[in-house]
């Protein structure tokens, strides 16, 4: 269905049997919700309706589930919330968990279901293809790969053509990094502090959040850059970033002059000067940091960034893992919203709409300089299913104007946010573009000092129990992430920020009592 028909279907206010509210969580006691009930008709938003009915539920009981959790997989505890939500079924922008409850899906598993859960054209798709051919591996050729690299190169500017295909977003860094260092004939690669490129071996050196840093060595010739950062760091005003809302800093910067900018050079000028070789392999950067927090940077850093890392010979990679495919909104990739052009381009989560799939996209020369180095191969990159899911998401975008909607209803749903923070004392800032925001939560605006955990854990369990999820992000844990599919539509935009506010004041009287 398209999102024009499910946009008449809203408008009609269809109701079915799917779109009850979720049911009160047994983990909050009956005064929670009776204090919810004095707060008035605004708490308790109506969910819009959905034109999907989930099946029933017939798998694990959920006790048993947590048995074999704790006894098989990994004990790192990655759930959200004190009781994990055991999901059963998704359906564009909803998902569905075992006893029925439906939830308004606005973190779209952590920035990866770019155009809706089971979106029925990328699901026909997909069932195309696994009767036909699952697997080859590189060795033999099938059409679906040739398909997926043309339809993808034509996204791409020149000289950006060559396309090596892998598995994952820390898969496509990882060769990133070996075609920066096999290219340049150099070790050190830059990265900003607060960067997230991956969890393996080698691109643990270039993510720089404490959370995945090891006591032991990893990732060697990595070095951290401060992350010009217009609210938390030390300078930003009230023009820095490219975005509908700016940080409530104000600023005497001349239109076209940006003076955060100008620090946040001569920091990253220090480090070339101090932290690493005269001659570097290269600099990677996120176009808006998504672990952290959707941070943004001061508008022409990147560029000039660029300019001096090209001058000590390395090489600029885009991480386009969270911000590609169009979910910006203004641009397809998040680089072009910046005005550079990379020399590498990694892309992950949205490319396979939660498929396993990546990619990393260079030029001709760089590619040469790999393969003279290297036999690089990978057995499942490019596999049959991956390219024909691939190519169904690239069309969906397009037949659905996907990244015109990231626009659209990114800015509405930013604007409306924004007003929130203008309401409530804790919310420190909104920021973000299109359909990838961050809002930052703090003790008060005049400190900046991040809401305690506790606090936004509690905050984030509400908008749960009243059916929305949304992500966390930051150093602290401090912010939430909102990047719902591109599929979102205003009705549901208002839903999300109604609950939000719901749970904000709820907190509010907590803090009172």
């Amino acid at each position: 269905m398209t999102l024009a028909w499910r946009r008449v279907l809203r408008a009609l206010h269809l109701e079915t049997s799917s779109s009850k509210t979720p049911k009160t969580c047994p983990s909050l006691s009956r005064a929670f919700w009776t204090s919810v009930t004095k707060l008035g008709l605004h708490t308790k938003p109506s969910m819009p309706p959905c034109d999907f009915t989930p099946e029933r539920y017939q798998s694990l009981a959920y006790s048993r589930v947590l048995e074999i959790h704790e006894q098989h997989l990994s004990p790192v505890p990655t759930a959200y919330f004190p009781t994990p939500l055991l999901l059963s079924q998704g359906h564009m922008e909803w998902l569905f968990d075992y006893e029925g409850n439906r939830y308004l899906d606005f973190f779209s598993g952590i920035v990866t279901v770019s155009v809706g859960h089971c979106h029925p054209k990328v699901n026909a798709a997909a069932q195309k293809q696994i009767g036909r051919l699952w697997h080859t591996s590189t060795v033999f050729f099938h059409p679906p790969i040739h398909e997926y690299a043309e339809k993808l190169s034509a996204l791409l500017p020149e000289p950006l053509k060559v396309i090596f295909l892998v598995n994952s977003g820390s898969e496509a860094n990882d060769l990133a990094m070996l075609m920066a260092r096999a290219h340049s004939n150099n070790t050190d690669i830059i990265s900003f502090r607060g960067a997230y490129h991956g969890c393996s071996p080698y691109t643990l050196g270039l993510t720089n959040v404490g959370l995945f840093k090891m006591e032991l060595s990893s990732g060697m010739g990595c070095q951290s850059t401060m992350c010009p950062d217009v609210f938390r760091g030390p300078w930003g005003g009230s023009h820095c970033r490219d975005s509908p809302v700016q940080t409530i800093r104000k600023c005497s910067c001349a239109p076209g002059c940006c003076q955060a900018k100008d620090q946040y050079i001569e920091q990253f000028k220090d480090t070339l000067s101090t932290s690493v070789a005269k001659s570097i392999a290269g600099f990677f950067a996120e176009p808006i940091q998504g672990v952290n927090g959707v941070v943004q940077y001061p508008k022409g850093f990147l560029k000039e960034a660029f300019e001096l890392v090209r001058e000590r010979g390395g090489v600029c990679i885009a991480d386009e893992v969270q911000t590609g495919f169009g979910r910006l909104g203004s641009h397809f990739w998040g680089f072009q919203t910046h005005d550079v052009l990379p020399d590498i381009v990694t892309m992950a989560k949205g490319i396979g709409n939660g498929f396993p799939m990546a990619a990393v996209v260079t030029t001709p020369e760089i590619a040469k300089s790999l393969a003279r180095r290297l036999h690089h191969f990978n057995t499942f990159g490019g596999n049959p299913m991956a390219c024909a899911i691939g190519s169904a998401v690239i069309e969906v975008i397009k037949e659905e104007n996907l990244q015109e909607n990231s626009q659209e209803v990114g800015t509405y749903m930013l604007l409306k946010f924004a007003k929130l923070r203008d309401e409530f004392e804790i919310i420190g800032d909104v920021r973000g573009k299109g359909l990838m925001v961050g809002i930052e939560m703090v003790k008060d605006k005049a400190s900046h000092q991040p809401l305690p955990c506790e606090e936004v854990n509690q905050i984030h369990q509400d908008c749960k129990c009243m059916g929305l999820l949304i992500g966390r992000g930051g150093i602290f844990s401090q912010t939430f992430r909102i990047a719902p599919s591109m599929c979102i539509t205003k009705p549901e935009v208002d839903f999300a920020v109604e609950v939000f506010r719901s749970a904000l004041i709820q907190h509010m009287e907590r803090r009172a009592k």
